[in-house]
């Protein structure tokens, strides 16, 4: 089973730099995109919506920030919006395919701010949330696979200039620890069970590859799932924003 999670800095635009064109290629059987930064409704072109795939959104409530998408070549058995927080749930944050015995979740975690301001509380207010919702569902019969954009750098490995970003958000000590906390909760970083190099960055905020990588882009796995890693890959041989494509492999039949 291949997986291909994206943050797309705008769907339109990514579309225009060839994404879509590349999706296509790839063959995979889900492919779970961020920060649309446009609602359904304004995807008219058949681009949007390749023939291959079911094609589910969930839009910010004003369908100009945010926004995920997750396209399924096998029919789900359902699709759930939303994560049932109540201050966040509208903002188009998070999307889930469920089967038989395994959901595929798409999520955008706030950007945050810096240390003591309303948006850095903001994002603080969500991962709590988002932890409790986690060691919930570790509780069900199924395993989960949920990528995006995390805006959270894990380990020194993981950044590129720590000594610049390590009072910024995404890289705070308690960011960092909120990773160790749910990985304690029953879920693998599945990137790093088969690579584990210093180099491989998945974001550059400035939009320069040269400089300033972050590996914030993860696929979350429970640990049920730890074993059926295969493949790993960041894309970066074509720029469709300043996010790379994560492209994973499982030995897992496709649902």
């Amino acid at each position: 089973m291949r997986i291909i999670s994206f943050s797309a800095d705008g769907i339109k635009s990514a579309a225009d730099k060839g994404f879509y064109q590349w999706m296509r290629d790839q063959d995979a059987d889900f492919v779970c995109v961020q920060d649309l930064h446009c609602s359904e409704y304004d995807l008219q072109a058949d681009t949007f919506f390749p023939s291959d795939y079911n094609a589910y959104f969930y839009d910010h409530v004003d369908g100009k920030i945010n926004g995920v998408a997750i396209y399924c070549k096998t029919l789900p058995k359902a699709i759930m919006t939303g994560l049932g927080f109540t201050d966040f749930d509208m903002e188009g944050r998070y999307i889930q395919a469920d089967y038989s015995n395994i959901s595929i979740g798409c999520i955008v975690v706030p950007e945050g701010g810096e240390p003591g301001s309303d948006e850095a509380a903001r994002k603080a207010e969500f991962l709590n949330l988002l932890q409790a919702h986690l060691g919930k569902v570790r509780n069900k019969r199924r395993e989960f696979i949920i990528c995006g954009g995390w805006n959270l750098a894990h380990t020194a490995a993981d950044v590129q200039d720590t000594d610049s970003n390590s009072n910024h958000s995404g890289f705070l000590p308690e960011e960092r620890q909120w990773l160790d906390e749910v990985l304690e909760l029953g879920y693998v970083d599945a990137f790093r069970e088969i690579n584990s190099d210093q180099d491989e960055f998945s974001y550059w905020p400035d939009g320069d590859r040269a400089s300033n990588g972050w590996r914030s882009d993860y696929h979350l796995i429970s640990k049920g799932l730890k074993y059926q890693v295969e493949y790993g890959a960041i894309y970066k041989s074509q720029e469709f924003s300043r996010h790379a494509p994560i492209i994973m492999d499982y030995d897992i039949e496709p649902v």
